[in-house]
């Protein structure tokens, strides 16, 4: 099994298209204003949003994207003039994280972990 896609509750899908684009997503899936679907550039996993009328303010939903180089990136996205909420850190759970949020309020993280990704020293299977 491998996780396809995630989709999210947006209340303006247009205003969400430039930011995710701007994190490096590329749209493959166009029915704004009510869903739109973007590919990661890496690997084979697809994010959604689709269209809410109801007043979104955040989420308990985290969406994390890996980044191999994530200084660099976090840098270029400022100079794009986004703003993050955490620059990179060390984290004691051995993944370096930078925490933003999209237009709608949603926690992105992005992290590097190497092989602490799925291999941290206390994995138990």
């Amino acid at each position: 099994m491998d996780l396809n896609q995630v989709t999210l509750q947006s209340n303006d899908v247009e205003r969400s298209i430039r930011f995710y684009q701007s994190l490096g997503l590329s749209l493959i899936v166009d029915a704004s204003p009510n869903y739109v679907r973007f590919e990661c550039p890496d690997g084979n996993s697809t994010l959604s949003l689709h269209h809410s009328e109801e007043k979104i303010s955040g989420s308990f939903i985290t969406v994390y994207f890996e980044v191999e180089n994530l200084e660099e990136k976090v840098s270029e996205l400022k100079d794009n003039g986004l703003n993050f909420d955490e620059d990179p850190e060390l984290k004691r759970w051995m993944w370096t994280e930078a925490h933003l949020s999209d237009p709608d309020g949603h926690k992105i993280i992005l992290f590097h972990a190497g092989e602490n990704r799925k291999n941290p020293p206390w994995r138990i299977a």
